[in-house]
């Protein structure tokens, strides 16, 4: 099967992910133009690759898992890993840094219009990278028990781990690896966006309540799979991401209830 009708599988067999997609291609070229977009969108997917590549191969950074050839001829592969995988991490890296430089920005509020203050030593501050780590790997905590029942809804069964984990049949070990490369993405894009600035100078378009586009993609992908949880009635799982997503939403209405708590 040629490319063109790889790609149109792709899409096909998985298209939430491609409305994310450019959910967050549209929010990424306003915050920060088109070139660091590509720019983020690239370095985010060849890390994950790399990640998933070697993972499924000597274990690390994830475990070992494998992921089940059954939509091969249907859709994009690379080598063994499918194409949409490793590119849903560039927009779940995005507005897990979001969140990050939400977190710990100076804002402006004007009830619900809220922006941030730009500040260049908070974007590549080392306190935006791992909080950007954290919220990155929080996302998994929803997403991949119920990814790995996707037999149980439209996404399929797509992967299996070599042995079964503690949390939920995941293991452990796939959290840190989320860390790790939450923390290699949003790392290596902050201090690539210093030596852009000198290349490719651009200014933020400011419009109303920009500063919630990134953190409401975020909450939209985790409502997104607690939907999924508690439609295939995993109940348990369910009550354990609902409650993660409480505490991260509560996190975000302390920001802006008292703002001048989080600041660098």
């Amino acid at each position: 099967m040629e490319w063109p009708s790889l790609l149109l599988g792709t899409i096909l067999l998985r298209p939430y992910v491609f409305v994310f997609l450019a959910f967050y291609l549209t929010i990424a070229i306003l915050n920060m133009g088109l070139i660091r977009t590509i720019i983020f969108t690239l370095l985010a997917y060849s890390i994950a690759f790399l990640s998933e590549y070697s993972s499924t191969r000597i274990g690390f950074p994830y475990g070992f898992y494998e992921y089940i050839e059954t939509t091969r001829g249907q859709e994009l592969w690379i080598s063994n890993v499918p194409f949409m995988d490793s590119l849903s991490y560039s927009f779940l890296a995005y507005v897990a840094y979001t969140m990050a430089l939400f977190l710990w920005s100076p804002i402006k509020i004007n009830r619900w219009d809220i922006r941030l203050e730009e500040n260049k030593h908070v974007r590549k501050s080392l306190r935006v990278v791992f909080s950007g780590a954290v919220f990155f790997m929080l996302m998994d905590v929803v997403i991949d028990p119920v990814a790995f029942q996707g037999d149980r809804w439209f996404l399929g069964k797509i992967y299996t781990y070599k042995e079964q984990g503690e949390y939920f049949k995941i293991p452990l070990t796939n959290f840190f690896g989320w860390l790790l490369v939450g923390t290699c993405i949003i790392y290596s894009f902050t201090r690539l966006d210093g030596y852009l600035n000198k290349i490719f100078p651009y200014k933020e378009q400011i419009f109303p309540a920009q500063a919630l586009l990134g953190p409401i993609l975020y909450f939209g992908v985790l409502l997104f799979n607690l939907a999924v949880t508690f439609y295939i009635g995993e109940w348990a799982l369910g009550a354990c991401s609902l409650s993660l997503t409480s505490m991260l939403l509560w996190l975000l209405y302390q920001k802006i209830r008292h703002p001048e708590k989080f600041s660098l």
